[in-house]
């Protein structure tokens, strides 16, 4: 197996017009095809997309910082559109267009509400994090989950202050203790291990309370228009995730309009590490197409 993470090549905060700063971390050429990342839950921008997936692909690979997290200013209350506001003005400041975007775990409805907001281009959803407080999942969460979503859709403070209790080796335990034996081998790598961990530690940097947001919003109910997206999207699920997805993104491909979903056999929810050339070129392939039509 090759190096799956490797420090960014370039890191830096962009001012928005507010005077917050939002944060970056680059690999790749930098006059490479732009992809924007928003990562998963509790890590920064830091962590990346595969080591050597944006040199060989010709990818400027850009991750951001949502707000509170990392170098990123907070944004008290802030919503899933704003961050899509955030990322429309990042991408002009920047001279992006309208770039291909990849979603991860609990970034994938933050990466949802930029392509409904018409910010992206065409936009991949990796190991995504599905929208669990939709009634049809009623029944298949387990009950301490199903509180959890009930209270961050009709007390979403009070859900915010359970949420800001975790700290970033909680995190690093709920992770290590839910994934299957796949994911675990791509975890526990020393190598992998440390860049976690360290992406972790910068994301709490300025505390837990970007956490907390990014938590309650997307595990309430979500206040994005799925049925306006008219960006191509690919969602990619491994066939042993049981964790984002009661259904491995099925109903939620299915919201999308023209949406191709991806079931990788014999992986887990690691797929942003394990497959990121087969994610990136379906992602650019894509990102063409919609350019051309």
């Amino acid at each position: 197996m090759n190096t799956l993470v490797a420090p960014p090549a370039r890191t830096g905060a962009e001012r928005l017009p507010d005077g917050r700063l939002l944060g970056w971390a680059e690999w790749g050429p930098p006059d490479g095809r732009p992809v924007l990342l928003s990562p998963g839950a509790a890590t920064s921008r830091r962590l990346g997309m595969g080591a050597a997936a944006p040199d060989d692909l010709g990818v400027r690979l850009i991750s951001l910082d949502r707000p509170g997290l990392g170098a990123s200013t907070p944004a008290p209350g802030r919503t899933f559109a704003g961050f899509a506001a955030d990322v429309e003005v990042f991408g002009g400041l920047r001279g992006l267009g309208r770039p291909a975007m990849v979603g991860n775990s609990q970034g994938a409805p933050f990466a949802l509400a930029c392509a409904a907001a018409g910010v992206t281009g065409a936009l991949a959803l990796v190991s995504a994090a599905d929208e669990v407080a939709d009634p049809r999942f009623a029944g298949a969460l387990p009950a301490e989950l199903r509180q959890l979503t009930d209270l961050s859709t009709h007390d979403p403070e009070a859900a915010e202050r359970i949420f800001a209790g975790f700290t970033p080796q909680a995190m690093w335990d709920l992770v290590m203790g839910g994934s299957p034996a796949c994911d675990l081998a791509v975890y526990q790598r020393p190598e992998f291990a440390a860049g976690y961990r360290e992406a972790l530690a910068e994301a709490f940097a300025q505390g837990p309370a970007g956490y907390a947001r990014d938590t309650v919003l997307a595990m309430g109910r979500w206040d994005v228009d799925l049925s306006s997206i008219t960006a191509p999207v690919d969602v990619w699920y491994g066939e042993h995730d049981a964790t984002h997805s009661p259904d491995l993104g099925e109903g939620l491909t299915a919201r999308i309009p023209g949406a191709v979903r991806h079931v990788v056999p014999g992986a887990g929810g690691a797929l942003l590490w394990t497959h990121p050339h087969r994610i990136l070129r379906a992602l650019l392939d894509r990102s063409a197409a919609s350019a051309h039509r």
